[in-house]
């Protein structure tokens, strides 16, 4: 620990008079001539570490950066490249900086969520294509920004929703759309993922080799502290998308996916608190419940806790697809359940009383395995359900639409976490207007569907 407070007063101060969005240069970063696809992994502390560890393997991939706001990372991880992959990658601090260099092709991006529109949007502008993690932004605006930036640009843009790369739940959602067991009605996730109380820490000096203006970003300054850095961000509403978009976000994309709902539902309730966790500088719930509704009448609920919770229909995290015949649930990689009502006979009932009033008023079930999902294709190789290689396939071919989960299904997907999150904020169920993506005549929601930027690190009002 180096620095005191007023020089970190000092350096936030300084570090707000730095250049904001680089050029823009959309002819950079064009592929080398030789087909290999120089990549900068932005943010390395924990996903990050997975992102460049794949591409060190990969060939004709080569990790030419790591970039991260904090320098005490960057020995480990070049040493790790290395061993890898025979090369050391060059590091850099400020990803404004490491998209102006001209031998880079795409960057892979793991940093905190409210850092992946910008990184995302101004990587577009300067010619290079984009892996940005889940979930795609930290705003529904920002969401649909990226998509702008994409199009405007022609960048291959793919978000980290990596189950839609897996050959089984490819298979499930193919099952589901087909309709085996007839048309899926509603769908829920369970979202039950305990997690340990962050306590309580005071501010603290700025550890040396740690660049906090650049880690805050778009965020308001705060003095540092450990829980609001490293995966201590997620716990805080400034620069968090709570448990429903760090982790939800994979399940709700799934559901989206298997109901086909290609627009945004047109209502929205969300409940729920932060329970028991009292001393912890924790700001948002431990607990929520969303209900969506889409204008042809289908449900989607999630419930979400990071408390202890017993799993739900043998899933701790999970999808359920409920439909005329039974149900296709997540469990057991990919099952399905039949259910049926068992009539009861009962001679021994009086004179005048029917047996259709017992069944009706003491109803039996019988539920029972299901049939297989088939695989899609048992002789796939393993590079198909490789998220990473598809998104490579796709920079090489140029062609957007052969990617697994490009940056528009990411913005759809995560707008779900941003409308539930907007309704638990307000306190009400909220009415939302899929065309404008807006909230008509509700000014306090509309105020959630962006922020307040701390400049330099502003949103482009133009992409």
């Amino acid at each position: 620990m180096s620095t005191n407070r007023r020089d970190f007063v000092r350096n936030a101060a300084l570090g707000a008079g730095m250049a904001a969005a680089p050029a823009v240069r959309p002819l950079w970063g064009q592929n080398r001539p030789s087909g290999q696809v120089n990549i900068g992994v932005v943010g390395f502390h924990g996903r990050g570490r997975d992102h460049y560890r794949i591409w060190a393997k990969m060939p004709g991939v080569k990790v030419a950066y790591l970039c991260d706001v904090d320098e005490r990372l960057f020995a480990a991880g070049v040493a790790e490249v290395e061993q890898i992959a025979g090369y050391k990658p060059q590091t850099e601090v400020d990803f404004r900086k490491l998209i102006e260099r001209k031998d880079l092709d795409a960057v892979s991006i793991a940093t905190p969520d409210h850092w992946h529109a910008l990184q995302t949007i101004w990587g577009c502008q300067a010619g290079k294509d984009v892996y940005v993690e889940k979930p795609v932004s930290y705003t529904l605006l920002e969401g649909r920004k990226m998509v702008q930036a994409a199009r405007k640009y022609n960048r291959i843009v793919q978000v980290g929703l990596n189950r839609r790369s897996d050959p089984r739940t490819r298979a499930a959602m193919k099952y589901v759309q087909d309709g085996k067991l007839g048309a899926a009605y509603r769908a829920k996730v369970a979202l039950y993922r305990g997690r340990a109380s962050i306590g309580k820490l005071n501010e603290a000096s700025v550890p040396e080799g740690v660049h906090w203006d650049l880690f805050l970003g778009p965020a308001p300054m705060k003095p540092f502290s450990l829980n609001r850095f490293h995966y201590g961000w997620h716990f805080f509403w400034e620069t968090s998308t709570t448990e429903i978009g760090n982790n939800g976000v994979h399940a709700l994309d799934v559901v989206r996916w298997g109901l086909n709902k290609k627009v945004h539902p047109v209502t929205i309730h969300c409940d729920g608190g932060r329970y028991i966790d009292d001393d912890s500088d924790q700001e948002v719930p431990n607990v929520q419940v969303a209900l969506f509704k889409y204008a042809d009448g289908t449900h989607v609920d999630l419930e979400m806790t990071t408390l202890y919770s017993p799993p739900f229909g043998g899933v701790q995290m999970g999808e359920f697809f409920y439909t005329p015949q039974g149900y296709v649930s997540s469990a057991e990689n990919w099952s399905t359940v039949l259910g049926h009502f068992v009539p009861q006979t009962r001679p021994d009932l009086p004179s005048g009383v029917s047996e259709r009033a017992v069944n009706l008023s003491f109803p039996k079930i019988s539920y029972e395995k299901g049939p297989a999902i088939p695989d899609l294709d048992p002789e796939a190789k393993d590079e198909d359900a490789n998220h990473f290689e598809n998104f490579i396939r796709c920079v090489r071919s140029r062609k957007r639409e052969d990617l697994n989960c490009e940056v528009e299904d990411g913005h759809l997907s995560t707008s779900l976490c941003h409308l539930a999150n907007i309704a638990y904020r307000t306190g009400r169920k909220l009415k939302f207007d899929p065309a404008t993506e807006t909230f008509p005549g509700d000014e306090e929601a509309n105020r959630y569907l962006t922020r307040a930027y701390r400049a330099p690190y502003t949103l482009p009002e133009q992409v």
